[in-house]
């Protein structure tokens, strides 16, 4: 058994968790950039890959990260196995980390409200975290994955747990923000979190998480840069209809109203297999942002399983932050309205 962080208890985070934010240099002056990357980011490309000395050397930190969408395939079992190979496939184009869509072993359940999807729901160090722990140490790869936790039978979360890159299993977040909207009917499913907005001081710097119907709240992504994040992996199951337009403006904006990375992996595809008439097709187009609110070369494709692996420069978040100063000109002492009930 890999080595867990402490429990939920009073759910404090664990002692491991909330870090304050690194500080890479700048190896130049801002440069511009355009609302999308001219260039695809492709790792492929001999001019977007990097040696070790390059991207660990010489004031720059970039990191390679991962993000993946797929479509339920119809039983548990081959959804685990085929995000194995989505991990090994990335480690193939030298990621460093990898996060997984919401739910990732499963359907999308949220469509009706149904007490057999209880039975997807397992401990936050049970047998299918436990299984890439272990690929994760193997692969030497930072994971987020995005799990329906049990605390207690009857006491369900919609939950990510963060796995640095030697297997050790640093904690959680869970959803804090759950709809009750048509067809996302998570309120049967899920208590809203009380773990707080945590970040994880990982292989690849600190990160932390935000998942689906949180992205809506802009006082969650801010906790989360206070907090130190550099990367924010925001794991989705988001489907046509009020959601499109904010899709392309939500993780830009908040990126750059926080200065950080946000990489947002989001479920592709119907699931008729499951519901029928009643399933809705989600569109994927899973995004990375930088801190200047650009998405990082081309969006996954909007039909079809997808691993979008981008290249991250680090050092990206000091030059924007010290261009726009927005963590010193807060006021929180005028945000009255904001913080209560």
């Amino acid at each position: 058994t890999l080595p867990v962080s402490e429990g939920r208890g009073e759910r404090s985070f664990p002692s491991t968790a909330v870090t304050t934010t690194g500080q890479p240099q700048s190896d130049g002056p801002f440069p511009h950039h355009s609302r999308h990357s001219d260039r695809p980011n492709d790792p492929a490309d001999p001019l977007v890959r990097m040696s070790d000395t390059q991207r660990r050397g010489g004031g720059v930190t970039v990191i390679r990260a991962a993000i993946t969408q797929t479509t339920w395939t119809g039983d548990k079992q081959s959804m685990l196995d085929k995000h194995e190979q989505f991990a090994r496939e990335a480690k193939a184009q030298q990621a460093e980390v990898i996060c997984f869509q919401e739910l990732f072993y499963g359907p999308y359940f949220g469509i009706t409200e149904d007490a057999k999807y209880y039975e997807y729901a397992e401990p936050a160090d049970g047998p299918i975290v436990q299984r890439f722990a272990a690929l994760a140490a193997e692969l030497s790869m930072v994971m987020v994955l995005p799990i329906y936790e049990e605390e207690q039978p009857g006491v369900y979360y919609n939950t990510a747990v963060v796995v640095d890159a030697d297997g050790s299993i640093l904690g959680s977040y869970s959803k804090n923000h759950i709809p009750n909207l048509d067809k996302f009917w998570e309120k049967f499913y899920f208590r809203p979190g009380n773990l707080g907005y945590p970040v994880f001081q990982t292989a690849v710097g600190p990160i932390g998480v935000y998942i689906c119907y949180d992205r809506h709240f802009p006082e969650g992504w801010r906790e989360l840069g206070l907090n130190g994040a550099q990367i924010v992996f925001n794991p989705n199951a988001t489907k046509p209809g009020l959601s499109n337009r904010l899709w392309e403006i939500e993780q830009p904006a908040a990126a750059a109203a926080n200065g950080y990375f946000i990489a947002a992996p989001n479920r592709v595809g119907r699931e008729d297999n499951e519901y029928g008439e009643l399933a809705v097709t989600f569109y994927g187009s899973s995004q990375f942002c930088d801190p200047q609110g650009n998405v990082v070369g081309a969006m996954g494709s909007d039909e079809h399983e997808d691993v979008v692996v981008r290249d991250l420069d680090l050092s990206m978040i000091r030059e924007v932050r010290n261009a726009w100063q927005f963590y010193r000109d807060r006021r929180p002492d005028s945000y009255a309205a904001i913080t209560k009930p």
